[in-house]
């Protein structure tokens, strides 16, 4: 066994918010640099640029694991992970098909373009990102699952953006993987607070829009090796495998 340093929440230059220094490249050597193993690429409602950022990982020995942010038609923000590029363009079409019809301003928001390992625009995505998916936070859920991909709340104390703030508590009904919390210091409030099964997994993640902000947030997992099932067996605390937060 061997625990891998893992930040699981990190945007591209795809994301409006993301700064336009976080091409594949960048993100890779920011977070070899940081001695951080396993990354999550989680841009807003798109899995485009997962790809070259996964191939430059491989080549420089982080591993990626392709996600993506989704915003819900409540306006929740989840995490979602996939096993493989198969499963991952099957969600995207999901996304494509959901994502409403609103224009991006690109003066006022932002580009939306993903780019390839010399920071060339390889594709554009002319939909707002950041707007609200045409289903809600259960129908994301079982698309997710449908596809064996872990769902995870994202940010869960946050003010904005966040279960808690838009739903105001947990639906029991929703099949949650992990939970994430900006602080991981307040766990043991927020599981009695709002009655979370005391056997749900935990993370903490940067939320990274700029270079310096990679590997500022992390979790250790405690497996045999860096792949999406031994990570699987983290959040279920199977096997001797574990999730461990400092």
């Amino acid at each position: 066994m061997k625990d891998f340093r893992a930040d699981l929440h990190i945007h591209t230059l795809l994301s409006t918010c993301g700064s336009l220094e976080m091409s594949p490249m960048q993100i890779i050597k920011e977070a070899k640099k940081k001695k951080i193993n396993i990354i999550g690429i989680t841009d807003h409602n798109s899995t485009q640029q997962c790809k070259e950022v996964y191939r430059i990982g491989k080549l420089n020995h982080i591993n990626v694991f392709p996600g993506v942010e989704i915003n819900t038609k409540e306006e929740v923000h989840c995490l979602a992970f996939f096993e493989n590029f198969e499963k991952t363009a099957a969600f995207q079409s999901f996304l494509d098909e959901n994502l409403p019809n609103i224009k991006n301003n690109p003066v006022k928001f932002g580009d939306q373009v993903w780019v390839d390992e010399s920071e060339m625009i390889a594709g554009e995505e002319t939909r707002l990102l950041i707007s609200g998916l045409n289903k809600s936070i259960e129908e994301v859920e079982k698309k997710v699952h449908e596809l064996n991909g872990i769902f995870i709340p994202a940010h869960i104390d946050r003010k904005t953006y966040s279960i808690i703030s838009q739903l105001g508590f947990i639906p029991p009904q929703l099949c949650i993987d992990a939970l994430e919390l900006s602080d991981i210091n307040i766990m043991q409030k927020f599981i009695q607070q709002f009655d979370i099964n005391s056997n749900i997994a935990f993370i903490t993640a940067s939320d990274a829009h700029y270079p310096e902000q990679i590997g500022s947030k992390y979790v250790k997992l405690l497996m045999k090796k860096p792949t999406f099932d031994e990570f699987v067996m983290c959040l279920n605390n199977k096997n001797n495998r574990k999730i461990i937060i400092e």
